[in-house]
């Protein structure tokens, strides 16, 4: 926890971070999907990140179809099929600070259930974001992103926490988990990454990093939350 509270100089290299991840989002969206492997998909990623600036790539999660309702799916020899929502999560090291950002992609127009699921997810990111503000324990975040998906009837699918601490590595304290009654102070840095996995169908997840301000929380990650079309 010494590190938890970034200086400015900290959160400068951060912002560059999540605007280099963001810059990836962008051009990987671009591209194929339909027809290749996850794991060409991930190494687009990979090599994305590093013509952003990343000097470490520390992970490309691509799950496509059923392989989205594990959130610790690593990219595997699956063919991505038209239909299939295909969850992106991706981050590394950049000046030494890390990024890390989830969207959730369709080939193809979404089904009115994928798109249904979104649209819970989106909700419960937002609404997890905007709880953020000095002396929030950091559990409420997480029990705000999980009332919203509690409320909607998929409760039992939302089965991660809504997050963890970023800096020199991409996974520290604080975590945004029932349980943590730490206070968020300015500075702090964290993920909001909500879920819903349907086992055997598709799984969304929607994730930025965020760092706490001196009257709520500002996004490192300012990509369209919306469902976005990819062929």
């Amino acid at each position: 926890m010494l590190r938890a509270v970034k200086d400015a100089n900290e959160l400068g290299r951060l912002d560059l971070a999540g605007a280099a991840a963001d810059a990836a989002y962008l051009r990987i969206v671009d591209l194929r999907f339909a027809g290749r492997r996850e794991t060409e998909v991930a190494a687009d990623l990979a090599r994305l990140l590093q013509e952003f600036g990343h000097e470490q790539v520390d992970f490309t999660v691509v799950g496509s179809g059923p392989n989205g309702a594990n959130p610790h799916h690593e990219a595997g020899d699956r063919v991505i099929q038209v239909g299939d929502a295909v969850v992106l999560d991706f981050g590394g090291l950049m000046h030494g600070y890390g990024s890390d950002t989830t969207r959730t992609v369709s080939v193809g127009e979404p089904s009115d259930e994928v798109q249904k699921v979104h649209d819970i997810v989106r909700t419960a990111q937002q609404a997890a974001f905007e709880a953020v503000r000095p002396g929030v324990s950091c559990q409420e975040v997480d029990r705000v992103a999980r009332s919203v998906i509690t409320e909607a009837g998929y409760g039992e699918h939302f089965i991660h926490r809504t997050g963890h601490g970023i800096g020199v590595t991409t996974h520290e304290p604080p975590y945004m988990v029932e349980g943590e009654e730490r206070a968020l102070q300015p500075g702090m840095c964290f993920s909001i990454e909500p879920g819903i996995y349907l086992t055997g169908r598709f799984g969304v997840r929607i994730e930025d990093i965020v760092t706490v301000t001196a009257d709520g929380g500002r996004r490192l990650n300012n990509t369209d939350h919306r469902i976005r079309v990819v062929q």
